[in-house]
């Protein structure tokens, strides 16, 4: 039985320092379904006895669903780590137990004692004594599933036989009570003492497209779009745009997000690259929402009713695809709101409402939304907003600048949201600093956009990798995107067609998470002088492309083939299991990705029942650990070399004695098809125009 602290008193193993725990657990840290969680605590005790320690997941029921054994990952520092594996969505907890491992005690005693030939005899006799409680109270159960026999609860037997047999030498029943079989089993079912709990703390689990999917944004006015011979434009309708669906299909992305499909006010309406003077015809930006044809919750007749809508969602999900919607929290002039609803903005002095201004830009065409005045009617808006098209059909949000508004207001809509319809996600496009874009995490929001499409040099990507796959992952869920709509970062404005391919490579494998922006396939990289954006930039004008002529350019294959990946791998949908591998080249990049053979069929498998089990004892895993490395050519324009120095523990591989450097495991390319014998220091050779990355699935020879 777990002696939980008392509060104000320290337990007797103490358990500190438990993660992941967000603001003492004021909100819970994130997890989803198949999600490898790292449970972290500092345990220790008096004295020179051993400890050791236990994660124990709780079901939202209450009861304990699942327990991990938990390693001690610093020597010296008393830092435990454990991995528990949620299988269904719902709000769970998880604590830590410290306690006295007497096994563990006495297998370093009576080594150093039998080494020494002191008090011998005695050694074995406890051990004998050790091994009658062991087998009479850890269950065989507990060793593995329940039901079947199995080979260590022999082993555990014939140590206590073995232990107690006189006619052997010492050391062999010693070594006997310390094979690998013993330990594997007390590893999986040890004997505790003086077990003690931490606290509990919540811990949220998604659904698994919440940590990780593939997103592509189009706008679709834009598909089907064409301009009549008089000059004049006819919009795209969801009916076309459905047409579009396939193709992004067979790419293999999960989500299509759609930017803002309400009406668009006309009143300082936009022109053609962000211009004051629209011309006739001109559709107007997309986030100037509203007109006398409604409100948020109404579509923009040009693109179809509410009938044909629901259309483009079933067809869609015909596709396997979900439909994302994108929530901007701000009007246009002529939105319904301004007239029937004043105090839901600032006025100023002059009378007049204030736009939004970004000083020295000025943006007529929004007004931003005053969350002080009424905060009850308006919070109740836009609650109805977002269950109306949820109602729709839509299961995820894009969220436009959500840094600008009130952060309880977000904390009050997500949880009302989250207690209806907890499968809708949220993606936070917070462009901000740190403190506000990681409190929106913690507050609700499922996912965020990053730093990610700055970060260019060896350096600075494998900071940032580093960064968000550590302990900033129980809170914050990155999203990479190598462009937005709004953000055309320098890199891909002269790097051709092989910059296109390193960030896509780089957003695929770094992330569990990533989108592109339609048009990415096309290779369009023409920056509007002045501005981190396109040049005849999407929000303000009808873009049809020429989908044919992707083929030249090689990227579309490239995203499938990415997808492709990402699903067969799931090592690569997790977020918490990335190590960098240091280079001999400032332009090459190389970092890992792996999960356990035990917890990668659980990664992917149905939700299991909530029966009491110990990690890592799944019938179905497969036999070796899933291991992705990435090898990643930063310049698009020139061949680089160099030497690899892996990590093989992060590998989970070991060298064999003798060289290194010679090769001892498989390195099988999953994008060319190449396969490659891999010593500890591989040289690679990356030529942009042939191939701008290695994306290898790693394993024993």
């Amino acid at each position: 039985m777990s002696q939980h602290t008392t509060p104000g008193q320290i337990s007797r193993i103490p358990v500190l320092e438990v993660a992941p725990v967000v603001e003492g657990g004021r909100w819970p840290a994130k997890a989803a379904v198949g999600e490898v969680v790292p449970i972290d605590a500092t345990v220790f005790r008096e004295g020179h006895d051993a400890v050791s320690a236990t994660a124990v997941l709780v079901a939202p029921d209450g009861s304990d669903h699942a327990w991990a054994p938990m390693t001690d990952i610093s020597p010296g520092l008393d830092h435990f780590r454990g991995f528990l594996q949620p299988d269904a969505e719902g709000d769970w907890s998880f604590r830590v137990e410290g306690w006295s491992d007497p096994y563990a005690t006495w297998v370093h005693d009576a080594g150093i004692k039998i080494g020494a030939d002191i008090d011998t005899e005695l050694m074995l006799a406890e051990g004998v004594r050790l091994f009658d409680r062991i087998c009479r109270l850890v269950p065989e159960d507990a060793l593995v599933a329940p039901g079947r026999t199995t080979r260590a609860a022999r082993a555990l037997t014939a140590a206590r036989r073995a232990l107690g047999d006189a006619t052997r030498p010492a050391q062999a029943r010693f070594a006997a009570a310390t094979s690998p079989e013993v330990t594997e089993a007390l590893r999986r079912a040890p004997l505790r003492e003086l077990v003690s709990a931490s606290d509990t703390y919540p811990l949220r689990v998604s659904r698994r497209l919440a940590l990780a999917g593939s997103w592509y944004e189009m706008f679709p006015r834009s598909e089907g779009a064409y301009r009549k011979k008089d000059g004049t434009w006819v919009s795209g309708t969801f009916t076309t745009a459905a047409k579009r669906l396939p193709g992004i299909a067979a790419m293999g992305f999960d989500v299509v997000y759609l930017t803002p499909v309400s009406p668009i006010g006309t009143t300082f309406r936009k022109g053609r690259n962000n211009s004051l003077d629209a011309q006739p015809g001109d559709p107007g930006s997309p986030y100037a929402i509203g007109s006398a044809d409604g409100g948020h919750d109404a579509i923009h007749p040009d693109l179809g009713t509410e009938k044909s809508f629901r259309r483009f969602v079933a067809a869609a999900r015909a596709q396997g695809l979900e439909v994302a919607l994108d929530i901007a929290l701000q009007c246009s002039p002529d939105h319904p709101w301004v007239t029937e609803h004043p105090e839901w903005f600032v006025v100023r002095a002059d009378g007049s409402i204030a736009y939004a201004e970004n000083p020295p830009k000025k943006y007529q065409d929004i007004y931003p939304l005053s969350f002080d005045t009424d905060p009850e009617g308006l919070y109740v808006a836009v609650l109805d907003v977002i269950r109306t098209w949820i109602d729709r059909g839509v299961t995820l949000f894009r969220v436009d600048n959500p840094h600008t508004k009130p952060l309880d207001f977000w904390e009050w809509l997500l949880a009302e949201v989250h207690a209806t319809n907890p499968e809708v996600i949220f993606l936070s496009e917070a462009f901000t600093k740190p403190a506000m874009m990681q409190t929106l995490a913690r507050i609700g929001f499922h996912q965020s956009y990053t730093y990610f499409t700055w970060r260019n040099t060896k350096e600075e990507i494998a900071e940032y990798l580093t960064e968000v796959s550590g302990p900033q992952g129980s809170v914050l869920r990155p999203s990479f995107w190598p462009t937005t709509h709004d953000i055309l970062p320098p890199y891909l404005t002269d790097g051709g067609v092989a910059a296109f391919a390193v960030r896509a490579v780089l957003a695929a494998t770094g992330s569990p998470t990533w989108g592109i922006y339609s048009g990415y396939e096309l290779v369009e990289s023409t920056p509007r002088p002045g501005a981190e954006e396109q040049i005849d930039n999407e929000k303000y004008e009808y873009r049809p492309r020429d989908w044919a002529a992707a083929d030249e350019y090689g990227i579309a294959l490239l995203l499938g083939k990415l997808n492709e990946v990402r699903r067969a791998h799931p090592a690569l949908t997790q977020l918490r299991n990335l190590t960098v591998h240091p280079t001999t080249n400032s332009h090459v990049l190389a970092f890992s990705r792996r999960i356990s053979a035990d917890h990668a069929s659980r990664a992917t498998a149905a939700p299991q029942g909530r029966t009491m089990r110990a990690g890592g004892n799944d019938r179905r895993a497969p036999r070796h650990d899933d291991v992705i490395v990435v090898v990643l050519n930063l310049d698009p324009r020139n061949v680089q070399e160099s030497v690899v120095h892996l990590d093989l523990s992060a590998l989970g591989l070991s060298a064999p004695e003798g060289d290194e450097n010679a090769p001892f495991f498989v390195a099988h390319d999953l994008l060319s098809g190449e396969t490659f014998g891999w010593g500890a220091h591989p040289w690679v050779r990356l030529d942009p125009q042939v191939r701008v990355a290695h994306v290898l699935q790693v394993g024993p020879a």
